[in-house]
């Protein structure tokens, strides 16, 4: 498997792995990824096995220290020179849970954030993946303000 940044070529496979893995009131429009993928390619990475994607992390960079709901539509918001490497989303496709892939992911964007000289990386997450994140260095902040998807949230924070 290989991990690299996305391209709009991969839009209509990013938007369809966003539908299999959320639900649609949490799940993000083809048209956001589209403003995403213009405004911060380089801030989306796609993990392939062979020509498929079956992973991605994307999220924008800014100095603003925690996640709010407007960045995910917003992709105006994107400071190339922030702080704070947001992640909006991982996803992996159910075929391929459990097998590390959203773990080599985020590994490769902590590594990215660092070389990049960020203070940190910020993610929401539901509670029940707060463990998972945990073991990667992220820290419970605890729920966050953030009312995306009428869903409790909890904000997960590794300063680097």
């Amino acid at each position: 498997m290989e991990i690299r940044t996305a391209t709009m070529a991969d839009l209509p496979a990013i938007a369809q792995l966003e539908a299999v893995c959320f639900p649609a009131a949490e799940a993000a429009t083809e048209a956001s990824f589209a403003r995403r993928l213009e405004a911060y390619p380089n801030h989306f990475w796609v993990l392939m096995n062979g020509e498929t994607i079956v992973s991605f992390v994307n999220g924008l960079v800014t100095n603003e220290p925690d996640l709010q709901d407007d960045m995910y539509d917003n992709a105006a918001l994107h400071d190339e020179n922030g702080a704070w490497q947001m992640i909006f989303g991982v996803d992996t496709h159910p075929d391929y849970r459990r097998q590390g892939c959203a773990g080599k992911l985020l590994e490769h964007v902590i590594r990215q954030a660092k070389a990049q000289g960020r203070k940190g990386l910020v993610l929401t997450c539901k509670e029940k993946l707060v463990p998972y994140y945990a073991k990667f260095g992220f820290v419970s902040e605890g729920i966050s303000q953030s009312t995306h998807g009428d869903v409790i949230w909890y904000q997960m924070r590794l300063t680097l």
